[in-house]
């Protein structure tokens, strides 16, 4: 079981996701309040099981949003982003992985801990 860890940030919040173990498997991009927040939870929820776009081979194929976008970042490691609907990058991976299949592993763990999971809001 994860859990949902929410920080406030200066006057934003963020969330994490974090593994059994406690490690941070990725985090969300920045809400204006608590249940905002709460609100990417349940999306990130929601879509953990949409199809993966391989953005790192040649000539991949463009999927429709919600989608996991794989690819690779400036120092060439693998990465992946969840995006909604709209096309907004929701959730992101907290590292970059060596390779491939790694990084696919990484969405597989976010996939598992997801649910059932629990939510920690921040102290007031």
């Amino acid at each position: 079981m994860g859990k949902f860890i929410i920080k406030k940030k200066k006057n934003e919040f963020v969330f994490n996701l974090t593994a059994r173990n406690g490690d941070v498997i990725g985090t969300s991009k920045t809400y204006r309040s608590v249940k905002s927040a709460e609100n990417g939870i349940e999306s990130v929820i929601f879509n953990r099981n949409s199809q993966i776009e391989d953005q790192t081979i040649e000539e991949f194929e463009t999927l429709s949003n919600p989608k996991w976008e794989l690819y690779k970042d400036k120092k060439g490691e693998f990465r992946f982003r969840l995006k909604a609907m709209n096309g907004d990058v929701m959730f992101t991976s907290e590292k970059g992985y060596a390779s491939r299949t790694s990084a696919k592993n990484g969405i597989e763990t976010v996939r598992k801990n997801c649910e059932p999971s629990e939510i920690v809001e921040p102290k007031a």
